[in-house]
């Protein structure tokens, strides 16, 4: 069985991530990148599905964890009762190979420790070929893929793993790298694991240093910059919604996603937490990934990308893998992206304004796209959708994504109204006060005093929360107040922010997820914009509580069980907490109230 969700820590490259649980053992790893097929997959299984764990082998009687500094190296203290050994893992900034390193250091006493490692390629399927190199290293290669182990300490085969049995002493450290390379490569060439770990020090230090936030809730906010530093897949600047598939977002659910993709859904967030954190070119970067992804016929922009910006993300299901806690099925590849979702022109057209006044320097390409795009929204506009929500099933006419239409014909009017663009303005601020009349008047419910999830429903939806953030209607509107007034009321049954209204839910059709950790940060901006900071905080802290000893966060929160659910850790959810953390400490301006002139 894997770990609970909130027991895992990461370590990541800049392109990919693996996750490592308080018994010291690696349970997910998608090698060489984000949207490989995973080597170690326990996540999803167990042990037989891969696994590599270090740790002492006799009982344990206290373990603590943390990060070095800001950065991603991850120490585990094990203390039994022989001594105390510190296991450090970390992955050097990707260079000409990838590398996972972990030192086991003892820093008292005398020590046994045990390694127990299985290597499964294909989502944990795939038992490789192991041998021996000239030097002793471990190759083990199965298809394209190779991995080598290089140790001083003895390995052996045992029942289709490997094992070693080892003791260490005081001021003793002992290294394990293991490195991946392509199968038809020749053998990746060794690194000095002390350098390494010096290098990677420096690397985050030096990252981590150039932060410019220095308010209130640092540490929070720091950590969550390190969490969407991780993200970044370096060579294209794409930011994988979480580096994990098929999380359940109810344990034991059918709810499980393949999370290892780039939505467009996240731009605008993205952009204004990276830019509140000093971080201009990762934001330049993100903002050459959309342009470049979304480049080609307006008609057939996608919702998500691949990491380098494909678009055939096929989803189909690894039924060999039990599934986290039995959740299943596991899906690899996401088919929502297939799905049409109006909102998605919103965020570009928001991001591309955004970049404009925090002074990003755009091609000269970008405002031809950005005409194009609203001249393909002009005659779609009206049409049903799937929702930011990603429903699967017959559109509908979703609130949100008619509010995020109106962002989208609201930010090209501002771009030619500050910019002095060229563009037929006098028709789009004509659609403009078309969408916001036809939303006003068919997604608000005037008997509940709420804007609900879509045009003739009655359910709330945690989404309309953005209703003041993006500037559709200012949070001293009577329909603001009565929306959060709902919100309140009947989302909010555990004091987080569900994103669907459970009143939906029936013995037939129970409630299909816990609370949504990103709309409970949302609701907290409403707050700021409203002026009661004070709830605002409040909201803020319960987030930062139920955030893993490390300070990570998944996409959602149960509740009742009091777990962490849903794919890990959460871009998401990180970037709402840092816009939020911004928010609260410029509240006077807040970074997510876009500007109205």
């Amino acid at each position: 069985m894997p770990s609970n969700i909130e027991d895992y820590g990461i370590i990541g490259d800049g392109e990919t991530v693996a996750l490592v649980d308080r018994t010291g053992s690696l349970d997910w790893l998608c090698w060489p990148n984000f949207d490989s097929d995973a080597c170690f997959a326990a996540l999803l299984g167990d042990e037989r599905h891969g696994h590599w764990q270090i740790a002492p082998a006799d009982e344990i009687e206290r373990s603590t964890r943390g990060y070095r500094g800001d950065g991603l190296i991850l120490e585990t203290r094990f203390e039994t009762a022989d001594g105390a050994v510190t296991l450090i893992d970390f992955m050097p900034p990707r260079g000409t190979a990838s590398d996972v390193v972990r030192l086991v250091r003892c820093d008292r006493g005398r020590v046994k420790m045990h390694m127990d490692m299985a290597i499964r390629f294909g989502f944990g399927k795939d038992i490789p070929w192991v041998r021996r190199t000239e030097d002793r290293a471990l190759l083990a290669v199965c298809g394209p893929d190779m991995l080598v182990l290089r140790t001083p300490i003895e390995t052996r085969g045992k029942d289709m793993t490997t094992v070693a049995d080892f003791e260490v002493s005081a001021g003793q450290m002992i290294p394990f790298v293991m490195t991946y390379g392509a199968s038809h490569l020749g053998i990746p060439r060794p690194i000095e694991a002390a350098a390494a770990l010096k290098e990677t020090e420096a690397f985050w230090q030096d990252w981590c240093g150039k932060c410019e936030y220095d308010g209130p809730y640092r540490d929070l906010a720091m950590r969550s910059l390190v969490v969407l530093k991780a993200m970044i897949y370096a060579p294209s600047g794409g930011i994988v919604a979480a580096p994990t598939t098929s999380l359940p977002e109810k344990l034991g659910g059918a709810r499980n996603w393949d999370y290892r993709f780039c939505w467009l859904r996240d731009a605008t967030f993205t952009l204004l937490a990276l830019m509140n954190g000093g971080y201009y070119d990762e934001a330049s970067d993100w903002h050459g990934w959309l342009l470049r992804s979304v480049a080609g016929s307006p008609a057939d922009m996608q919702i998500m990308y691949g990491i380098l910006g494909q678009r055939r993300l096929t989803e189909w299901e690894a039924d060999w893998l039990p599934g986290y806690e039995g959740a299943r099925p596991v899906r690899i590849g996401n088919a929502a992206h297939a799905q049409s979702q109006l909102d998605v022109y919103g965020e570009l057209m928001d991001v591309f304004h955004q970049s404009r006044e925090a002074n990003l320097k755009l091609s000269e390409a970008t405002w031809a796209l950005e005409c194009t795009l609203l001249e393909h929204l002009a005659g779609i506009w009206n049409e049903p959708d799937a929702g930011i929500w990603e429903i699967r099933g017959p559109g509908r006419h979703y609130v949100s994504s008619k509010v995020l239409v109106w962002v989208a014909f609201d930010r090209g009017v501002k771009s030619v109204e500050h910019f002095g663009f060229d563009a037929p303005v006098e028709r789009w601020r004509e659609l403009r006060d078309t969408i916001h009349r036809d939303v006003c008047e068919k997604g608000f419910d005037r008997e509940q005093n709420t804007f609900v999830e879509s045009y003739g429903s009655k359910v709330l939806d945690a989404s309309t929360l953005l209703i003041p953030s993006v500037g559709f209607l200012p949070a001293s509107d009577p329909r603001v107040a009565g929306t959060l007034a709902a919100v309140e009321k009947h989302l909010m049954p555990g004091g987080f922010v569900l994103r669907h209204d459970p009143r939906a839910a029936s013995d037939e059709q129970p409630p299909i997820e816990g609370a949504f950790l990103a709309c409970t940060l949302w609701l907290a901006d409403a707050y700021v914009l409203s002026g009661d900071i004070e709830r605002a905080k409040v909201l803020l802290q319960r987030v930062a509580a139920v955030a893993n000893d490390l300070g990570l966060l998944s996409e959602e929160y149960d509740t009742v069980a009091r777990r962490l659910t849903g794919n890990f850790p959460q871009a998401l959810t990180h970037i709402a907490l840092l816009n939020t953390i911004h928010n609260l400490n410029a509240a006077r301006k807040p970074a997510m109230q876009r500007s109205k002139t």
